[in-house]
C-alpha cells in the first residue's frame, strides 16, 4: 500500500469544508490513484481501460462526497467504487461480446495479450488466465488476498460478505487455480 501522505483524518477535514474541498480532493485523488489503479488494472487487464475507470471513480466519488459518513474509511469507500465501476465495465464487454454470465472471462486475455504495458513471463500470464477462469466473486477475493495480500476484516468491509464466506471463496479459487495448472501441465 505504501507510505500514506495524508491520513484520513486530515482529508476528511479539508474535504467537509467548502474553502478547501478542492485542495482535499486533489490530495485524496494523489493519495489513493496509484493502489486504485492496480485495483481496477487486476480486473480488467488492460492499461488503458483501467485510466479510463479511475477517472470514472473519481467522479463518482466526487459527486458523492457529501454523502460519505466516515463510517467506513476512505480507501474501503474508495475500492468499493472501483471494483463496482470496474465490474460494470466488464458487465459491458460481456455484453458487447455476446458472452453468458456463466461463461468465464478468458475474452478478457485477449486484453492481456494485445497490451502493450503488460510485462509478466508466460507464468504471470498463465496465472492471469487461471484467475480469468474463476467465477467474479472468487476472482476479487483472490486477487484481494494473493495479489494485494488484504486482510480479511478489509475485504470484508469493501464486499460486504462476511470474512467465512471469504474465506472460503479463497480456499475455492485457489483449488480451481491449482487445478488449472495441473491441467495445462
Amino acid at each position: 500500500m505504501g507510505k500514506k501522505l495524508y491520513s484520513d483524518e486530515e482529508l476528511l477535514s479539508l474535504l467537509r469544508e467548502p474553502d478547501t474541498i478542492r485542495e482535499g480532493f486533489a490530495k485524496l485523488v494523489s493519495e489513493y490513484s496509484e493502489q486504485l489503479y492496480w485495483q481496477i488494472r487486476k480486473m480488467v487487464l488492460s492499461h488503458d481501460d483501467a485510466n479510463d475507470i479511475l477517472q470514472e471513480v473519481f467522479i463518482k466519488a466526487w459527486s458523492s462526497i457529501d454523502n460519505f459518513r466516515g463510517e467506513a474509511k476512505l480507501s474501503t469507500w474508495l475500492y468499493r467504487i472501483a471494483i463496482n465501476e470496474s465490474i460494470t465495465f466488464i458487465n459491458k464487454m460481456r455484453a458487447q461480446n455476446n458472452i453468458s454470465i456463466d461463461e468465464d472471462d478468458s475474452f478478457l486475455i485477449n486484453q492481456l495479450e494485445g497490451d502493450q504495458y503488460f510485462d509478466g513471463d508466460e507464468t504471470q500470464k498463465l496465472l492471469q488466465k487461471a484467475v480469468l477462469t474463476l467465477p467474479e466473486k472468487q476472482r476479487l477475493v483472490f486477487q484481494m488476498k494473493y495479489f494485494d495480500e488484504m486482510k480479511y476484516e478489509e475485504m470484508s468491509e469493501i464486499l460486504g460478505t462476511s470474512v467465512g464466506a471469504l474465506k472460503a471463496s479463497y480456499h475455492h479459487a485457489v483449488k480451481k487455480i491449482e487445478n488449472f495448472f495441473d491441467q495445462t501441465d
